[in-house]
């Protein structure tokens, strides 16, 4: 049986994180020059009930059963793609709502905020957290690379209807690009367009994850603090959190780490981390396992060795048998 529940996992934001697919992988109307998993081809603008959804909520009642409700801080919907496109996502965040006591979260990249439908969808969920990079229609289209009908006048009208709306938290992310949104003035229009949102937070990443242009550089530490100073107390830096993932519930240690890395890629170190937490001793075999098993790979950037599902397209990486002779820095 496929899964569409992985973790939890470490989240900068939310803590311990039992994550939810209701998209498959990449099913995606955006992009991004950093996204961690890598291009979407093509881009898809249809929505549509993906993955059923009685199946989806079925799967996270009994990943918390198995977990232990005190083990998870938040459900997330997110994962592989963008989860506003199922049609049922009201429904899923609904039914989990009603049949465990943790609240839950959605990622999103808010594109489709401009739909009534979308918002009464995501009207039930705790917090949303939706993307934000850019605060004109140049940067929108270098950065996010969106479907051709999209617009970044609908962007903010989607996000500030949503806000009107909206009674739970609104927590904005932006992820800062060395050279794009970094520079004073993209970071000014960017705080012109918040103040018009007003959301709860504004959460400031840098994309240290492996993004999917090689090109693509985090905001030094200079661009970090002019952010700050701009977008003013509303905003805050995520900074990245050490720790281990958790494989526990699965016979099978690769099928455990392709579950996550799938969806959330892992430096070596941070992969070997998690499997001495989980299968202590075990490290070479389970890496060699996962090299043998065609189903992942290593993308390096910023001289960092990351592990990511063989689904992930990068255009300067070629999903071949991975050579651990490196040591990651």
């Amino acid at each position: 049986m496929e899964e569409y529940v992985f973790g939890p996992v470490i989240s900068r934001r939310l803590g311990q994180s039992l994550g939810v697919d209701p998209i498959p992988q990449k099913t995606c109307n955006w992009n991004c020059i950093y996204c961690q998993l890598g291009r979407t081809t093509p881009l898809t603008n249809e929505r549509a009930e993906y993955i059923p959804a009685e199946e989806v909520v079925s799967q996270v009642v009994k990943a918390v059963e198995s977990t232990g409700i005190g083990n998870i801080d938040w459900i997330t919907f997110s994962g592989s793609g963008e989860p506003t496109l199922h049609t049922r996502l009201g429904w899923m965040i609904r039914k989990v709502k009603e049949s465990i006591d943790l609240p839950v979260a959605v990622l999103t990249n808010g594109s489709l905020l401009f739909l009534p439908e979308v918002r009464e969808a995501l009207a039930a969920a705790d917090a949303v957290l939706p993307n934000l990079d850019a605060g004109s229609e140049e940067l929108f289209r270098k950065i996010n690379r969106p479907h051709p009908e999209f617009t970044f006048q609908r962007q903010v009208e989607g996000l500030v209807a949503f806000r009107k709306e909206y009674e739970g938290l609104l927590w904005i992310e932006v992820v800062l690009v060395s050279g794009l949104n970094d520079t004073e003035e993209a970071l000014r229009d960017l705080a012109a367009v918040i103040r018009r949102i007003g959301p709860d937070q504004v959460h400031l990443n840098l994309p240290t994850r492996p993004p999917v242009e090689s090109w693509v550089e985090p905001a030094a530490e200079e661009g970090l603090l002019r952010a700050r100073a701009i977008l003013g107390g509303v905003a805050r830096v995520v900074h990245d959190v050490e720790g281990t993932h958790d494989l526990g519930g699965y016979a099978d240690v690769v099928e455990a780490v392709l579950e996550i890395i799938s969806r959330h890629p892992m430096s070596e170190k941070e992969l070997e981390r998690t499997l001495e937490a989980w299968f202590p001793g075990e490290i070479d075999q389970a890496l060699s396992q996962l090299e043998a098993s065609g189903k992942a790979y290593i993308v390096e950037r910023y001289g960092v060795r990351f592990w990511t599902g063989s689904t992930a397209t990068y255009p300067d990486a070629i999903p071949d048998e991975p050579d651990r002779s490196g040591t990651e820095q």
